[in-house]
């Protein structure tokens, strides 16, 4: 009888191989029909060849690199067991799926755009399946490290996720005065010096000290406060790629996908694909995000809104990538800025 560890691992490895296996045949399908379509439908041979070739192409990355992957980062070997930072398993996913998808997706533009026949432009397979893929191999890299049977914490309210401000200490902190080295000149000279009648001896103020810690709520709605990362994994997951989903809804429009416009879409939807690589504990992931999405994908919305037409993309989109680098820009530099100017 197999443990329980195998299972989990066998589950998660096979549901990450469906996720290279499953877009790459769908789309590579969907391109060879197109394929025959623009030859009457009666050319079954570029069908047949460009099947063909996907079965060759998942084949020949499965025996070598995805599984050769898998050996070294499962049995922890050489290299692998110094990388702390970025996830080699998602990189390798990126690199192998992804981008041969949107590679594909973009030659199915030129080609209709160069036979004048417009059969398909592919509107549920960017959105729904390469990004659910996508989606589905970040949720089993980000709850590997977790048990699935039992409590996340070993704590009795390990489940209790509040991080609400709570009076744990009252403490005496030492005011900026008092802080200060006292020098008497003279042994003479008393610590306390009074001066129109005001006492200036240094002093120490009670200050109430505030710690964050989880306060769970008491009674029968206890279950209301409970939360678990496993669970919020899912969510944080999908909400982190809803950008990029977006984009590659644009990318579907008749008005973007059969127009020069389509090369940069993908290409910058790949782009932003790439942050899968980082481990969401990197605190580079901010910069990767900012880099690699916000910026470029503000850039290109905005040449959307004033090339194709205003209705292709959402403005809260372009809002929201705006204010982030925004945001991004002000409290890492121009705060440091300010605080040093006012030094002096």
């Amino acid at each position: 009888m197999p443990s329980g560890k195998t299972v989990k691992l066998v589950v998660f490895e096979a549901l990450q191989f469906a996720a290279i296996c499953a877009p790459l045949f769908v789309v590579m399908e969907r391109f060879a029909g197109l394929m025959r379509d623009l030859n009457g439908g009666n050319d079954r041979t570029a069908y047949w060849l460009v099947v063909a070739v996907s079965i060759a192409y998942v084949t020949s990355v499965t025996l070598l690199v995805w599984a050769p992957l898998k050996y070294l980062i499962l049995r922890r070997r050489r290299f692998i067991t110094k990388i702390k930072q970025w996830r080699p398993a998602a990189l390798a996913y990126v690199i192998l799926c992804p981008l041969p998808c949107f590679a594909l997706l973009i030659a199915a533009s030129k080609v209709q755009v160069d036979a004048g026949q417009i059969l398909d432009h592919f509107t549920e397979l960017p959105v729904s399946l390469v990004l659910l893929c996508l989606i589905c191999v970040d949720v089993v890299e980000r709850i590997r490290p977790c048990s699935l049977t039992g409590k996340a914490g070993s704590s009795p309210g390990a489940d209790f996720d509040m991080r609400g401000p709570v009076l744990t200490h009252l403490g005496q902190v030492t005011t900026v005065t008092g802080q200060l080295p006292h020098h008497q000149p003279h042994p003479d000279i008393p610590d306390t010096i009074s001066q129109n009648g005001s006492d200036t001896r240094r002093h120490s103020t009670p200050v109430r000290t505030y710690l964050y810690a989880p306060s769970p709520c008491p009674g029968p709605l206890r279950f209301l406060w409970s939360s678990d990362p496993r669970s919020e994994a899912f969510a944080d997951s999908f909400l982190f790629w809803l950008d990029t989903a977006e984009m590659l809804r644009v990318a579907a429009e008749p008005r973007v996908f059969y127009s020069a416009w389509a090369i940069p879409v993908f290409v910058l939807a790949f782009l932003s694909t790439l942050r899968l690589a980082v481990d969401p504990r990197n605190p580079l992931g901010t910069w990767a995000g900012l880099v690699l999405q916000d910026f470029p994908f503000l850039v290109l919305r905005l040449a959307l809104l004033g090339a194709v037409d205003a209705y292709v993309t959402p403005v809260l989109y372009v809002v929201k990538n705006l204010l982030v680098c925004l945001s991004y820009v002000y409290f890492t530099f121009l705060t440091r800025l300010l605080k040093r100017r006012s030094m002096f």
